[in-house]
């Protein structure tokens, strides 16, 4: 069974723009329940597609973070074509670094980071690039002989994204002091303490005045679609009401 790519989705509320950007081997629907919630409270939500993603992961390796980087920048350009002047941004773990990313870069008007690591190696990447890769073809309905063979190509194909997905990690933990906007930092307690301690790094070292972080004591990774998400969802709306627009 051949799989649909996904495509973006908007969520079309009021006169406040908010960019929600989505995990690594993940897709839009990391957000839809954030998304569908700020729309019914007035906001209007963008949630591209990273390059690669909702694709096989031997399509997704041929991209990387240049890409991630441009999908980011071209969603926030749409968001201004639709004529949003202040833009908030919502980021879940590789989604969260290009949120920072944009925080360093352009004016927005708020960033919530979510699951967002400040240290990653390639190695465990690739280890969740190749669950992914299991995932998608078993949902492919392909023989486990099949996929088996296929597995063990795709451990020897080139990992230059995901060593490249590194090196963005590491550049945007070196400019943290770039971020003024107001900021919200988000982590699972029952996540894997890199995040926890990656949390606290980005609390330190921003320029922000208005920060804040905290931690959700039943969220794992995937904290936008885990127990605590309803309580998620109050904490970002709480924080992007506070915003000046």
């Amino acid at each position: 069974m051949k799989l649909s790519p996904l495509k973006p989705v908007y969520y079309e509320g009021g006169e406040r723009a908010v960019l929600l950007l989505h995990s690594f081997t993940s897709s839009p629907n990391d957000m839809k329940p954030l998304g569908r919630y700020l729309q019914q409270n007035q906001y209007s939500c963008y949630t591209p597609v990273l390059s690669g993603h909702s694709l096989p992961a031997e399509d997704l390796l041929t991209y990387g973070p240049a890409d991630w980087w441009q999908d980011a920048l071209d969603a926030y350009q749409l968001l201004q074509d639709k004529g949003f002047e202040k833009i908030a941004v919502v980021g879940i773990s590789l989604g969260g670094v290009l949120a920072l990313k944009l925080g360093q870069e352009l004016q927005v008007n708020g960033v919530v980071t979510l699951s967002v690591p400040m240290y990653k190696k390639a190695g465990s990447l690739q280890k969740r690039l190749l669950y992914y890769a299991r995932r998608y073809k078993q949902i492919e309905g392909k023989e486990e002989q099949q996929i088996e063979s296929e597995m063990e190509a795709l451990r020897h194909l080139p990992v230059d994204s995901l060593v490249d997905f590194e090196q963005l990690v590491n550049q945007t933990r070196d400019n943290l002091v770039q971020i003024d906007s107001p900021i919200r930092i988000l982590y699972g307690e029952l996540d894997t303490p890199l995040y926890k301690e990656s949390a606290e790094e980005i609390f330190n070292r921003v320029a922000s005045d208005q920060k804040s972080i905290k931690g959700f004591a039943q969220s794992k990774h995937l904290m936008t679609l885990g127990q605590d998400r309803n309580d998620i969802n109050e904490e970002i709306l709480t924080f992007l009401n506070e915003l000046t627009w």
